[in-house]
């Protein structure tokens, strides 16, 4: 079983901290019980405090947490951030589902032409995929 879940990749997440603001539009990340990895175009260093904020949704998701690696890989870096707030970590699957139901009904407007309310998406996406989504035993 995987101790990480895939983030879905164009949900822009954004982190301000007391080093000059940097917005982070994620292309990879993982979301573990305890925090988050991204890409972003500037380096943190360990230990820095930064406000995690995903405004895509609502209520839009904002947490504190701290930089517990940065990694350089090239033009780009790996960024770890832990959560001040442990129940912070729950409510961010909770903004993963709703952001992976997003994604499924774009898609299937995209692939099949369907238009879909935002209740039929969820439950399709359910039916189809929640049993494949980590449960809290992650």
């Amino acid at each position: 079983m995987r101790s990480f879940i895939r983030h879905p990749a164009e949900i822009p997440i954004e982190i301000h901290g007391d080093v000059p603001t940097v917005d982070v539009p994620c292309h990879s990340h993982d979301v573990s019980l305890g925090g988050l990895a991204f890409a972003a175009k500037q380096a943190l260093l360990p230990g820095d405090i930064v406000e995690v904020c995903i405004s895509c949704v609502s209520p839009v998701f904002e947490s504190r947490a701290r930089v517990a690696w940065c990694h350089d890989c090239g033009q780009e870096y790996e960024l770890g951030v832990e959560f001040l707030d442990p129940d912070d970590a729950f409510r961010l699957r909770m903004v993963e589902q709703v952001c992976y139901i997003e994604q499924y009904k774009n898609a299937v407007e995209k692939e099949d032409g369907r238009q879909l309310s935002a209740e039929e998406a969820a439950a399709e996406w359910i039916a189809k995929f929640a049993g494949e989504f980590p449960g809290e035993d992650v």
